[in-house]
């Protein structure tokens, strides 16, 4: 089977992308790790309105109700873009978990200021060999945390150090249960596989970004009087970068086609591993063609590269998704149901 985006979702992209370059992504992103998120929240605004944050938001609650695939376009770019804050747990965990649930007015009650704009929210999700943290929790409005069968709000009970200075990470406290129910974990599972999709397609957008840059620097440094790009070792490295990449883009479409299949999980993980992998390829091939620069907190291609660092096990490790791909085969092998590692 064939697949291509379609002519709206690549104008959908390319409009998302002149957005955020003129928004000037890094000094958000600096000014968001210092704490001061006023330069992010405004970013955050504007892609509201270009309609990102209310992607996955029916239409009752003043989202589009679009398509996974759709989702997949803007998390790309924000990922080229190196954008900051809980988009993630905004515009795809939460709403695809509170939807998920029987009617209990929780969507109603967030998902119209998450799609406006005008509120964040974070989640905490218990995961094999992590810690519950949650993103931003100093910043969102809403803070949630999953707990087996309960929905509990929450708050922040100390950071904790992430690799990437514009992730901020905190460990909560739980509060009030607001839903609770055999329906919880399902739920929960559906919302934990959105956040993963959304986050391949973001570490394929930052692998890209790390391309392109590597590639107009290999063109202006110079060597023995020619541009470094010019050698053969240079350009194999930048080569292996593109294949890896183009490889994983598939698999992540594949993962956002198939989101209301029973492979899901399966889908979603094959995304995750391929594209983490790609992304952080095109890390280590950035940093060798940088060279001493590649490795100063004060140039730009740092906020890539923590990123990239960060988000590879931000919504489970390699290690969790290649257990699920593992338990999805041995179980179509066998034609009976194995247990995943889902939330």
């Amino acid at each position: 089977m064939r697949f291509a985006l379609s002519p709206e979702q690549l104008d959908f992209g390319v409009g998302l992308r002149k957005l955020l370059d003129a928004c000037r992504t890094p000094t958000a992103a600096r000014a968001w790790a210092a704490g001061d998120p006023s330069p992010g929240r405004a970013l955050i605004r504007q892609l509201a309105g270009a309609g990102v944050l209310g992607l996955t938001v029916a239409e009752e609650y003043g989202g589009s109700g679009a398509e996974p695939i759709d989702l997949v376009v803007a998390f790309q770019e924000i990922g080229r873009a190196a954008a900051p804050g809980p988009l993630i747990e905004t515009a795809a965990v939460i709403p695809a978990l509170l939807q998920a649930l029987p009617d209990t007015g929780l969507a109603a009650r967030w998902l119209p200021g998450f799609a406006g704009g005008a509120a964040l929210g974070t989640i905490s999700f218990p995961t094999p060999g992590h810690s519950s943290v949650a993103l931003d929790a100093d910043t969102a409005e809403v803070v949630l945390s999953v707990e087996g069968t309960r929905l509990r709000t929450g708050h922040r009970a100390g950071q904790v150090r992430s690799i990437d200075p514009a992730r901020r990470l905190f460990a909560i406290a739980a509060d009030d249960t607001i839903a609770e129910g055999e329906h919880l974990p399902e739920a929960a599972a559906t919302g934990f596989d959105t956040g993963a999709l959304a986050c391949a397609a973001q570490l394929l957008g930052a692998g890209r970004a790390l391309l392109n840059t590597s590639t107009e620097y290999t063109k202006q440094r110079k060597q023995f009087g020619r541009p470094i790009g010019e050698f053969q070792a240079v350009k194999q490295k930048l080569a292996d970068v593109l294949i890896a990449l183009d490889l994983a883009e598939p698999l992540l479409y594949r993962a956002a086609l198939t989101m209301t299949e029973p492979t899901r999980s399966r889908d979603v993980s094959a995304a995750v591993v391929a594209c983490g992998d790609a992304a952080y390829h095109a890390a280590r091939t950035a940093l060798q063609v940088h060279g001493a620069i590649g490795y100063t907190a004060e140039y730009d291609l740092s906020l890539w590269l923590t990123k990239v660092t960060a988000l590879r096990s931000a919504w489970g490790s390699a290690d969790l998704h290649r257990s699920r791909i593992a338990n999805a085969l041995r179980s179509d092998a066998t034609g009976e149901p194995t247990a995943g590692d889902t939330p």
